[in-house]
């Protein structure tokens, strides 16, 4: 199979700048509403990308987001993407009990389902925080009737990971459980390295972004996972003060080059949303 041939998988997590996790510590939840918002102005740069790379994905899109913008909801799927989950808050699944975690996505379920009326059965935790000490949450998004999971990365992170968990398409909890499809990685040397987008994407020269892709589509015969968050196209946005040097780097560390290198990745390879790409049988 040839890399024209595989169909990867786009993803965007809809959120915007002060929600990140690493900024948690410096910006409470109670205080989001008094900040400016550019989400919406990201997300319509997003679909611009996307409408121009002839390309789909699916946008994992935060419950509180789509509350205070639904017209950001609807433009998602009448572009003709998948509207997945993110939870409502972005409180990381790592910080929850199974109740309030059970409540949080069935909450954030029903909330994108009623303002763009279609189903929404795809689900990605914040911060890829679902890992070898909370695998029931795969039971939780069962029973609230999620069919897929994009939340456990198999790498090794200061903030998330599961690097002993499989690379490729799984079901932890067995057959017949949420099907888990973790962000994209390339074994090589004996560990996974990253090769799914976010801050690494930004970091890396884009060629080798493109050449770990590439070696995933050919070596592996593997479809790619790759994400991105709209603030990520946004060089513009308010910079948070008193965070440390390290954060700083990873949050801010080449917006100006992000936009550019979306474009050359949606010419290079072919995109599709997750539903379509690994879901076939639902779509």
């Amino acid at each position: 199979m040839t890399t024209a041939q595989i169909r990867n998988a786009m993803t965007i997590d809809v959120e915007d700048y002060f929600q990140v996790s690493a900024f948690a510590p410096h910006i409470l939840r109670e205080h989001w509403d008094s900040l400016p918002c550019r989400v919406e102005r990201n997300i319509d740069i997003a679909l611009a990308l996307l409408n121009e790379g002839n390309a789909h994905a699916t946008f994992f899109t935060l419950g509180w987001v789509a509350e205070r913008y639904p017209d950001v909801v609807r433009r998602i799927v009448d572009n003709g993407h998948e509207l997945a989950s993110h939870g409502y808050g972005h409180h990381r699944v790592s910080d929850q009990n199974r109740n309030d975690f059970g409540k949080d996505i069935t909450h954030a379920k029903k909330l994108l389902e009623d303002i763009s009326g279609s189903s929404v059965i795809g689900y990605r935790a914040p911060s890829f925080s679902i890992g070898a000490d909370n695998l029931w949450a795969h039971d939780v998004l069962l029973e609230a009737g999620y069919q897929y999971s994009s939340s456990i990365y198999p790498i090794r992170h200061d903030h998330y990971g599961m690097p002993e968990a499989p690379r490729f398409a799984h079901y932890p909890r067995g057959e017949g459980g949420v099907l888990e499809l973790p962000p994209t990685t390339v074994a090589l040397l004996g560990r996974n390295l990253p090769a799914a987008g976010g801050g690494y994407f930004r970091l890396l020269p884009y060629q080798a972004s493109r050449w770990l892709i590439r070696r995933v589509n050919h070596q592996d015969g593997k479809p790619c996972i790759f994400y991105f968050h709209p603030w990520e196209l946004d060089p513009d946005q308010p910079r948070q003060q008193g965070i440390s040097l390290k954060t700083q780097f990873r949050h801010y560390v080449n917006l100006t080059r992000m936009e550019s290198r979306i474009q050359a990745l949606l010419r290079d390879f072919h995109w599709d949303r997750m539903d379509r790409v690994f879901m076939k049988a639902e779509t």
